[in-house]
C-alpha cells in the first residue's frame, strides 16, 4: 500500500509542530513523493512514525547518501512547494525508506540535508530508533562524509582508516599512484609507472 503522504504529514505536524517538515514532489514516472525533515527534528520524527499505532513505520529498509553540489538539481528531482527559496549552496542528503510491516505500507521516503558540503556536514543518527541504520550510516559516513551525531560506532566500513576523502563525492579525484592495487594493468599500469618507475635490469 502506498503511504498517504498528506495525511502522514498532517499527523506529524500535529504531533511535532516545530519539526520543520516539507512535502517534496517527485515529478518522475514513479511519482514517489518524500518528506524533507529538518535534521534537528529527524530523531523525533522517526520515533513518532514508529510509535504512533496508526502509522507504525517499524522497519527502516534503506538509508542512502546523495551529494548535491548544485542545489537546483536537487530541487528538480524532489520539487519543493512553490515559493520556497532555493538553497544557497550545495549540501549532502540522507534518504530513508520506511515501511510499516503491520499495515503492509511503504515506502515512506524521508530526506535530511546537511547545511553545506564542507564544515556543517552533520545529521543525527537514527540508530537508537532503527537498529538497521547502523552499518548504513557508517557506509554514508565513509563514502560521502556525513557525520552522524550520536552514532554508537561511527568509523569507516568499506575504505581503510587511513584513506583520505570520500569517494562518492561528485568532486572526488581518484589518486593515480594506486598503492593499494597490487597488480595494476592497462591504463592503471601506465599511471602507476609515473610513481613507480621500472628498476633497471641487472
Amino acid at each position: 500500500m502506498t503511504p498517504d503522504l498528506p495525511a502522514i504529514l498532517a499527523r506529524l505536524q500535529a504531533a511535532l509542530p516545530a519539526a520543520g517538515l516539507v512535502h517534496l514532489r517527485n515529478p518522475g514516472p514513479a511519482a514517489q513523493d518524500s518528506l524533507l525533515v529538518a535534521h534537528d527534528s529527524l530523531v523525533a520524527v522517526c520515533q513518532t512514525l514508529r510509535d504512533t499505532p496508526e502509522l507504525a513505520f517499524d522497519f527502516l529498509s534503506n538509508v542512502s547518501g546523495v551529494d548535491w553540489p548544485e542545489p537546483a538539481k536537487a530541487d528538480a528531482v524532489a520539487v519543493p512547494p512553490e515559493g520556497t527559496a532555493p538553497a544557497a549552496g550545495g549540501f549532502l542528503e540522507v534518504v530513508y525508506h520506511l515501511y510499516s510491516t503491520a499495515r503492509r505500507c511503504g515506502p515512506l521516503v524521508l530526506r535530511a540535508r546537511t547545511l553545506d558540503r564542507q564544515a556543517q556536514v552533520f545529521v543525527p543518527s537514527v540508530v537508537a530508533v532503527y537498529r538497521s541504520a547502523d552499518y548504513q550510516e557508517r557506509e554514508i559516513f565513509d563514502l560521502f562524509g556525513v557525520i552522524f551525531t550520536g552514532h554508537p560506532d561511527l568509523r569507516r566500513i568499506l575504505m581503510w582508516e587511513e584513506f583520505v576523502d570520500h569517494p562518492m563525492r561528485k568532486d572526488y579525484v581518484a589518486p593515480d599512484d594506486y598503492e593499494y592495487e597490487p597488480t595494476p594493468h592497462d591504463a592503471v599500469l601506465e599511471k602507476a609507472k609515473l610513481h613507480y618507475p621500472a628498476k633497471p635490469e641487472i
